[in-house]
């Protein structure tokens, strides 16, 4: 007989990839739950054979209901930053009072809990949520993923190969990984018995830094791409004066900050022995985004 999965945020980029790769994997889809706040997101789901449940991370009540008969419930990290902390509190609550039986969190890898972290910010919410799973008594398997590479092209801007590289990143090397490598890892983890009450970097093989993808983006374009790595301060000027909202250039200066300070430079090979393969190259998924 096979555990019910119920996947939260089902409707969003992770969970819907991370349902694929479970299908694809024979895992039968009766047997997955689909848990969103609006059904009309994910009807090709609901075509499939998956069960819907509506819910949110704001009403308690809700995910009581939509936990039973839950055996493994993978809660991905929501993206209402200023009150995840308590939304995934109380998810992990309402999983223990509905008897879920094991749960699993996407986290995300870092070296610096405290709040000189650059992306304190953001990581008090993944932070309380983890103390909040370890305290609970379920089985748990908590999953920290490395800065997605799928974001980079967000910080290197859409005209780099034109304009060159602006970000204060320094030197520092990262292990940028492909979201579609970290929901089928996520996958192979919700139907493998390995990682109970474990706690998994997930990263990439290769390492590389801004410099390294700037020399890259040269080599196979063809066009010289300058890479300048400048103080905090001059860096948030410039943004502020091109007319960047504030709260982009907070996060975009604390993740370029975390990156200098080396809060993704991981040696773990856990992806690669979990996907069975080497994960995907950054340099490969830039190449397509910028050259195809």
């Amino acid at each position: 007989m096979n555990n019910k999965i119920l996947i939260t945020g089902a409707s969003g980029q992770l969970g819907k990839a991370t349902i694929e790769f479970l299908l694809s994997k024979g895992f039968p889809a009766q047997d997955i739950i689909a848990f969103v706040r609006d059904e009309n997101k994910v009807s090709e789901l609901k075509a499939k054979g998956i069960e819907i449940r509506k819910g949110e991370y704001d009403n308690y009540g809700s995910m009581v209901a939509a936990f039973k008969g839950v055996d493994k419930l993978l809660l991905i990290s929501g993206t209402d930053i200023a009150n995840r902390s308590n939304q995934q509190v109380n998810a992990v609550r309402a999983a223990k009072e509905s008897g879920v039986k094991h749960i699993y969190y996407t986290s995300f890898d870092r070296k610096n809990d405290s709040n000189s972290s650059p992306i304190a910010f953001l990581a008090k919410s993944h932070i309380d949520t983890e103390e909040a799973i370890k305290a609970s008594g379920l089985t748990y398997t908590i999953m920290r993923n490395n800065l997605y590479a799928d974001t980079l092209p967000m910080f290197l801007g859409e005209k780099v190969l034109e304009q060159g590289i602006f970000f204060p990143a320094g030197e520092t090397v990262s292990s940028f990984v492909l979201r579609n490598d970290l929901a089928e890892a996520t996958a192979n983890i919700l139907l493998s018995n390995e990682f109970d009450n474990k706690s998994i970097a997930l990263g990439n093989s290769e390492k590389l830094s801004i410099s390294d993808i700037a020399n890259h983006l040269s080599d196979v374009s063809g066009k010289q791409v300058a890479y300048t790595s400048p103080d905090k301060g001059t860096y948030e000027t410039v943004l502020a004066e091109a007319g960047v909202p504030a709260e982009y250039i907070g996060m975009f200066s604390g993740f370029a900050n975390a990156i200098a300070d080396g809060e993704f430079d991981s040696d773990s090979k856990e992806l690669e022995n979990i996907l069975g393969r080497k994960p995907v190259s950054a340099k490969a998924f830039l190449q397509q985004v910028y050259l195809s």
